[in-house]
């Protein structure tokens, strides 16, 4: 390794204060993150990790659940509590909440209440959604153009041309009937 000579010493010092320069720019990333909304320096989109917590409950599996249902039949139903409470062992929290790239973040809140082993209540928000709401709601996929057209119209359907008739086919001809040895010999 060569010593450090008079001429080379402004060239580290360059490169130190560039590299200096650069890593404090990396602080600021997320500065400009959160000033542009999901775009950094207003044109690169950084990876978002998927984050999904708690149970997924829509408005068929919340019908589903009738007071004076036992504990173990809820959690049958709605899976296990994200939350349960040995203070407060008469309420389950079933809390949900999904932040995924390209779709809204997500957060509810349902809490069942007991009276000893049977459910008294169920506290369910205002907008939880249906299953197809749901899965609507965090698809990130938009297909182009328009949709297939899946059913005819009445006047459609007229207009289709008649299937064409089948021929029923002659009966066979029935020959002397087979005989076959046996599989396993006579004892």
């Amino acid at each position: 390794m060569r010593p450090i000579t008079f001429h080379s010493r402004p060239l580290l010092l360059a490169l130190t204060m560039a590299a200096l320069a650069g890593l404090s720019g990396c602080s600021s990333l997320s500065q400009f993150a959160s000033v542009s909304g999901d775009k950094v320096l207003g044109f690169v989109r950084p990876y978002r990790v998927e984050v999904v917590q708690g149970n997924v409950l829509t408005k068929e599996l919340v019908a589903r659940v009738k007071p004076g249902m036992t504990r173990a039949q809820v959690r049958d139903l709605l899976g296990s509590p994200l939350l349960t409470d040995m203070f407060h062992e008469d309420r389950w929290d079933y809390a949900f909440s999904i932040r995924r790239q390209g779709a809204p973040y997500q957060q509810r809140l349902i809490v069942a209440w007991f009276e000893g082993d049977a459910l008294k209540s169920l506290d369910v928000p205002g907008d939880l959604p249906t299953e197809d709401e749901f899965v609507a709601a965090v698809t990130t996929y938009k297909p182009s153009g328009n949709p297939p057209k899946l059913d005819l119209t009445e006047a459609e359907r007229n207009a289709l041309p008649a299937p064409a008739k089948v021929a029923t086919p002659a009966p066979e001809a029935v020959g002397p009937e087979r005989s076959y040895p046996p599989l396993e010999p006579k004892s």
